[in-house]
C-alpha cells in the first residue's frame, strides 16, 4: 500500500477583484494533490528546491531558484509535489 503524501498548506493573502496572491508551503515531500488552474498566474519561490509536476502527459521535475520567478496560463493541469527533504515556499499570484 502506498502512503498518502503529506498536503502542502495554502494561506489567501489577498483576494480582490483583479488578483489572487497565496503563499504555498509544502512539508518535505508534500503535494498540492491534483488541480486545474482557473487564472493566468506568477509563481515566486522564496526558497531554491525540485518540484515534481505530475501532469495527464507524465512526470516532470522543475528546478526553482529563490527569486526567480516563471509563469504559467491559465487550464495547466497538475499535482505539484516538494521532492526535497526540507519545507519548500512560494508565492502564487493568480491574474483574474
Amino acid at each position: 500500500m502506498t502512503q498518502a503524501r503529506p498536503r502542502a498548506t495554502p494561506t489567501v493573502q489577498i483576494q480582490n477583484d483583479w488578483m489572487i496572491v497565496t503563499e504555498w508551503r509544502f512539508p518535505p515531500h508534500g503535494e498540492t494533490g491534483w488541480h486545474v488552474h482557473q487564472y493566468d498566474y506568477v509563481v515566486v519561490p522564496l526558497v531554491t528546491g525540485q518540484l515534481l509536476l505530475e501532469t495527464p502527459d507524465g512526470e516532470g521535475t522543475a528546478e526553482l531558484v529563490t527569486g526567480q520567478s516563471y509563469t504559467r496560463n491559465a487550464g495547466v493541469e497538475h499535482n505539484v509535489i516538494n521532492n526535497n527533504d526540507y519545507e519548500f515556499v512560494f508565492i502564487e499570484v493568480e491574474r483574474k
